[in-house]
């Protein structure tokens, strides 16, 4: 057999010393509830909300307990509830529909390019059918986010963004998440900063903010939030807003502080392990890869191409002769859910009908993560692998 890669595509680097030995105080303080604080501490929960705030320019931040806690938050704050609809992407993942759900709601799904982004057409045409977008990075790529907004603005839709995938990009220099009225991140292990579980929530409107931090259990103690509106604020929304808690405790905050600072060079150290890729997979026969528009600033913490109108038998001979080779290949285009993939028609729970121009471009998705762990010669290798294969698979015809 030809060589093998070795790499494992789950393993992340390890939590830094700095992370672990502020873990580690906060154990010794036996204080890991974000409202447990001595009198006048700041506390690591709300010194993140701070941090993070000011690193994408927003005047609020809501530490919370998952990227998927953040969206439903956001969405009841916004006063989505059953019944209504909700437009988001046909190409992302089942926590995005499952927000909308939790609450009730209904997702109308709104197709995908070729460069894997939204379909500002066709979200123009369904833009009669609900009042709230929840715009979904989905795996880094990033649409113009000005048409967008345009769009979205002519016909009073209020933008959510789900920046899960992007956290550290940007559109045109102004960071991912900034852009929506209210925005959401994800700190899970395979997102761009990792505390096992967590997110993040965003936002300028006071009144927006208020309501999402009661929400999260905060109860009368929001004065010990670290970036959140004034207490008159508070003091009108209070009473009508219900507790849902999903809070981040003191021990995530700890690992994810240092990361934070950290966040600008791991972007760097992705970009360079993907850019190794898609210039490496370029010219690939019958593989069509995913080229980054001028106004993205993107985090290449994964890798897509497209096999367009490839076979299934032949996706299927290719991606298994990659993994025969030690490369781990997710497809999106399966009739099935496997492992995170699946297709807006197999969430169930959600009405949908075909599109076929989606559909087409949905079926040809190919999914590989970037691990930190790998070398840019690692990437090199992977690179060499997949496009002797998928090559191979092509020209046999």
């Amino acid at each position: 057999m030809s060589d093998v890669f070795t790499g494992n595509f789950t393993q992340q680097e390890p939590i830094s010393e700095e992370g672990i030995a502020a873990a580690v105080a906060v154990m010794r303080s036996g204080r890991l509830h974000r409202y447990n604080l001595t009198e006048d501490e700041v506390g690591e929960v709300s010194a993140l909300e701070q941090e993070f705030a000011r690193s994408v320019g927003a005047k609020y931040c809501l530490a919370v307990a998952s990227g998927g806690y953040a969206m439903g938050c956001a969405l009841r704050a916004m006063g989505v509830g059953a019944g209504d609809k909700v437009l988001t992407n046909a190409f992302t993942l089942a926590p995005v529909p499952g927000a909308i759900a939790s609450v009730g709601a209904v997702p109308v799904f709104v197709g995908v390019t070729e460069a894997l982004v939204i379909d500002l057409e066709d979200l123009a045409a369904k833009a009669d059918q609900a009042d709230v977008l929840m715009l979904s990075h989905m795996r880094g790529h990033i649409c113009d986010m000005e048409a967008l907004m345009a769009l979205c603005d002519a016909h009073g839709i209020r933008v959510i963004e789900d920046c899960a995938h992007t956290m550290g990009g940007g559109w045109k220099g102004i960071p991912s998440g900034r852009y929506g009225a209210l925005s959401c991140y994800s700190t899970q292990t395979y997102k761009h900063m990792n505390s096992g579980e967590g997110g993040l929530l965003v936002g300028d409107d006071a009144e927006l903010m208020a309501r999402a931090t009661i929400l999260t259990g905060s109860y009368m103690l929001y004065g010990r939030n670290g970036a959140v509106p004034e207490a008159e604020v508070f003091e009108a929304v209070k009473y009508d807003t219900p507790n849902v808690s999903g809070r981040m405790d003191h021990l995530r905050a700890a690992i994810l502080r240092p990361q934070l600072r950290n966040l600008d060079q791991q972007v760097a150290a992705w970009n360079a392990r993907h850019d190794v890729i898609l210039n490496g997979l370029r010219g690939t026969p019958g593989l069509a890869v995913v080229e980054r528009p001028e106004g993205e600033q993107y985090v290449g913490s994964s890798i897509q191409f497209l096999l367009l109108d490839w076979a299934e038998e032949k996706i299927h001979d290719a991606l298994a002769r990659c993994a025969a080779r030690g490369v781990e290949l997710k497809w999106f285009g399966g009739a099935e859910p496997v492992a995170f993939t699946s297709r807006y028609d197999s969430w169930r729970y959600a009405p949908s009908n075909p599109m076929p121009k989606s559909d087409r471009v949905l079926k040809g998705i190919v999914d590989m993560r970037i691990p930190l762990t790998f070398s840019v010669e690692d990437c090199a290798f992977i690179a060499r692998i997949i496009r002797a294969e998928v090559g191979a698979v092509f020209q046999a015809g």
